[in-house]
């Protein structure tokens, strides 16, 4: 049941002073502050105090605005709330009673964690920067048909010593083949994982003519370019992502901003740095509170806007899909930020085919431009499906593209099972 008030932060609080003269925009944290304190109200004012585990800021808020707070209590005892002012999203997040451990699943449903972030984002990662940066020397050094077979090595390193996300892999590839999968299909799917890795490195220094790339659905690229109006560009880790930078040089006027978390957002600027590259994409950090402007501002200027969506992290608002024959959680939070904002939304996926060859594919998945504030929730639901049916889609033609070596399904006792969370 949702619990609806209302609140306004005074030109007069004192938080204002200076930010900014001749222009006052309410601090993130001020908005914050005051939003915990009108739901805490709005509650029954019981004594139970919430503190922040998300929050996204999506538009500025001037003093003196009426602005309508929204919450829906979610089954784990976290509350969702939503931010707006006229009708219009400025901010969105979710809550979690204070002093209490972090929320991730109900403990009737599961004791684990609710999302797949600790299986992936904790994870570490093997090998080492003197390795890396051995092998990016060698790669440039030599060439990329030479680093190819010095990755060959590698991957059969990575298979043989590697028995968790083995299994992983076996798993994955078991629903995708519709088969048992053999040794070499899963030494399959690990070189091709390390072979678009490698040939980031390339495109990060701008060596598009080392690759044969075909793409399917570039009028449709073209014509949102044309417009102006920017867009979202939904991926997976499914081949690779980065071969996007090649369509910028045939397509003049595309500019696609990463939006990514800091982890993986520090690699891909080391990759760049070593590579010294001229070529380096915008990158957005999540999980900072001028995110969401800076998302805003891109589109504005008519770039895209490009995430991955197949990895849910923390309390992230998520939904269950069924994938490749069994529930998966998918995130819906790129979903709702492109509602938000009103922009249309793009499947991408750069799929590796083998050799020096890619195959990038664009599909339309949804148009918030005119939707509704009341039909939002469902279209936004109704999209991360049809994005998860074209993963599926994509997952069935190359097996061999999807990178996720770990228990994507939650196989554990009591996982992911049912609908929406």
């Amino acid at each position: 049941m949702s619990v609806i008030t209302t609140l306004t932060v005074d030109a007069a609080h004192p938080a204002l002073a200076g930010h900014f003269p001749g222009a006052p925009v309410v601090p993130g944290v001020v908005l914050l502050d005051e939003t915990l304190r009108a739901l805490e109200l709005a509650n029954g004012g019981t004594g139970l105090h919430w503190t922040v585990s998300a929050a996204k800021f999506l538009k500025p808020v001037q003093p003196g605005e009426t602005l309508t707070v929204e919450s829906e209590p979610l089954a784990n005892g976290a509350l969702r709330f939503t931010v707006s002012s006229a009708g219009r999203l400025v901010a969105s997040g979710v809550l979690r009673p204070a002093g209490t451990a972090r929320i991730d699943t109900p403990p009737a449903v599961h004791p684990g964690p609710r999302t797949s972030d600790s299986h992936w984002a904790g994870a570490r990662e093997r090998g080492s920067a003197v390795l890396f940066a051995i092998m990016v020397f060698l790669s440039l050094a030599l060439g990329r048909t030479v680093a190819r077979g010095l990755l060959r090595g590698i991957a059969a390193y990575y298979f043989l010593f590697a028995p968790r996300a083995r299994r992983f892999a076996r798993e994955y590839l078991r629903r995708a083949l519709g088969r048992e999968p053999s040794a070499g299909d899963v030494y399959r799917q690990v070189f091709t994982f390390a072979a678009t890795l490698l040939d980031r490195l390339y495109l990060a220094k701008g060596r598009c003519e080392l690759f044969d790339i075909t793409i399917e659905g570039e009028p449709l690229l073209r014509s949102i370019v044309e417009q102006g109006h920017g867009a979202f560009l939904l991926g997976a880790h499914l081949g690779s992502f980065q071969i996007t930078g090649a369509i910028g040089r045939r397509q003049p006027g595309l500019r696609v901003a990463m939006a990514m978390y800091e982890d993986t957002a520090s690699k891909l600027r080391a990759l760049t740095t070593v590579a010294n590259s001229a070529n380096a994409p915008e990158i957005i950090p999540l999980g900072h509170l001028e995110a969401m402007l800076r998302i805003r501002d891109s589109l504005e200027a008519g770039s895209f806007v490009g995430m991955l969506a197949d990895r849910t992290i923390g309390e992230a608002p998520a939904q269950r899909v069924s994938f490749l024959g069994k529930p998966a959680l998918f995130p819906s939070g790129p979903m709702r930020v492109a509602a938000a904002l009103r922009r249309p939304v793009f499947f991408m996926a750069g799929l590796y085919r083998g050799a020096n060859r890619y195959h990038i594919v664009f599909r339309e998945l949804a148009d918030f431009s005119s939707v509704a504030r009341g039909a939002r929730e469902t279209e936004v639901q109704q999209a991360v499906c049809r994005y998860v049916s074209l993963l599926e889609e994509y997952c069935r033609s190359d097996p061999y593209n999807w990178f996720n070596f770990y228990d994507f399904w939650h196989d554990d006792a009591g996982g992911v099972t049912g609908g929406r969370e």
